[in-house]
C-alpha cells in the first residue's frame, strides 16, 4: 500500500460535500432559469463543467482504488464521481429538452 493522498479520517468528506453543494446550487439555478428560458448557454456550460468534474472524481477514485489507497480516500472520491456522473449526465438531456420546450412555446406565442 502506498502513502495516502490525504488523511481519510479528517478529509474524506470534503470532495462529496463540495460536489454535492455545487450540484445542488446549480440544479436550483437551472430549474429557475430553464422554465423562463433564460441563461441557456451559461447554465448548460456550467452543468457540463460540473459533469466533467464528476468524471474527474470518478477517475481519481478508480486510480486510488487501483493504487491501493485506503478505503476513505478512494471511496470519498469514487462515490461523488459515480453519483455525479450518472445524475448530471442523465439530467442534461432533461435540461436541454426543457429549454427546447420553452423556445417552442415562445415561437408558438409569437405566431399567434
Amino acid at each position: 500500500m502506498t502513502d495516502p493522498w490525504f488523511d481519510p479520517n479528517h478529509y474524506a468528506w470534503i470532495p462529496g460535500t463540495l460536489f454535492g453543494a455545487a450540484a445542488g446550487i446549480l440544479a436550483a439555478l437551472v430549474a429557475w432559469f430553464a422554465v423562463q428560458g433564460k441563461a441557456r448557454a451559461v447554465m448548460i456550460r456550467s452543468w457540463i463543467a460540473l459533469w466533467i468534474a464528476a468524471m474527474g472524481l470518478l477517475v481519481a477514485g478508480l486510480i486510488g482504488l487501483r493504487n491501493g489507497q485506503p478505503y476513505g480516500v478512494w471511496y470519498g472520491l469514487l462515490l461523488p464521481g459515480i453519483v455525479g456522473t450518472l445524475v448530471l449526465g442523465g439530467n442534461l438531456l432533461v435540461i436541454l429538452k426543457r429549454y427546447r420546450e420553452v423556445e417552442q412555446r415562445r415561437l408558438a406565442a409569437k405566431d399567434l
